[in-house]
């Protein structure tokens, strides 16, 4: 039985092993294409490792080229900065009230934000449109970042780990005459930290992906985010695609970052939601 157990764990680390480099490879493919010359892209076989390097003059052709791909990378930080953080705020109080403090119609009020979730986002967005004129959102990043502040999703999730601090520890607030903001930020925040890592960098993630978005609500070149100015620039820049790579590359170092910085937290927030009883 031993023996069988053995086997199992390994033929399951060995396809695990290879799922993962299945899905490294586009990635690793869009690494090797930006570092090589436009001639050099789709030669076959595949060179993943560039005999002639061009890294240095790709990337300088896309970060100091005719678009200013600078000033969408820092838009797109602002935006999702600032998105990410509202979002965690709003979305942490809210989930802190449905959970641990007691009002009339809270039950039916929670329904009614979940109720929000389920209305695709593409079915809002004339009547947001219309909204945003007239509150003279439209066109700048101050709209965009509302927009996504207030998650539905982020409520729900924060709520189930809220849900899971024990008792004891709000009742001992409460004798020690602790008020619910002192509660709330002395005793519950800090024991759902990884939760709120975990949804911090999904938000990240999210914001910074966002293209529908940026596209329907920004005019202005100056405001526009890194994922349009990526398609601005493939699409006038089609025929080059080791630039287009170097942007795409360029493009995700953040995420990539976020996530390397936060993947313990992550960790230890799927394993407290496992074990949330």
């Amino acid at each position: 039985m031993q023996t069988t157990g053995i086997w199992r764990r390994t033929i399951i680390t060995i396809f695990m092993l290879v799922l993962g480099i299945a899905f490294l490879l586009p990635f690793l493919w869009m690494l090797s294409a930006s570092m090589k010359p436009e001639i050099d892209v789709f030669k076959y076989p595949i060179e993943w490792i560039p005999k002639q390097w061009q890294a240095f003059q790709n990337y300088h052709d896309v970060w100091f080229g005719e678009h200013p791909f600078e000033l969408y990378y820092w838009n797109s930080i602002k935006v999702s900065v600032l998105t990410t953080l509202i979002s965690l705020i709003a979305s942490s109080m809210a989930a802190y009230a449905f959970s641990h403090v007691e009002f009339r119609g809270k039950n039916a009020m929670f329904v009614v934000v979940l109720m929000t979730f389920m209305i695709p986002s593409s079915s809002i967005q004339v009547p947001q449109f219309m909204i945003f004129k007239w509150l003279h959102l439209f066109d700048t990043h101050l709209g965009l970042i509302l927009i996504g502040s207030f998650s539905a999703l982020g409520t729900f999730m924060l709520r189930q780990f809220f849900l899971g601090i024990h008792k004891e520890y709000m009742d001992a607030g409460r004798i020690d005459g602790a008020g619910q903001f002192t509660m709330f930020t002395r005793i519950a925040l800090p024991l759902v930290r990884p939760a709120l890592a975990t949804y911090a960098i999904l938000r990240f993630i999210w914001t910074w992906n966002d293209y529908v978005n940026p596209l329907i609500f920004l005019r202005s070149d100056a405001l526009e985010t890194v994922q349009i100015g990526i398609q601005k620039f493939a699409s006038e820049s089609g025929a080059f695609f080791s630039l287009i790579m170097a942007g795409t590359v360029s493009a995700i170092i953040p995420l990539l970052v976020i996530f390397i910085l936060g993947q313990r937290q992550v960790i230890e927030g799927i394993a407290l939601g496992g074990v949330k009883g």
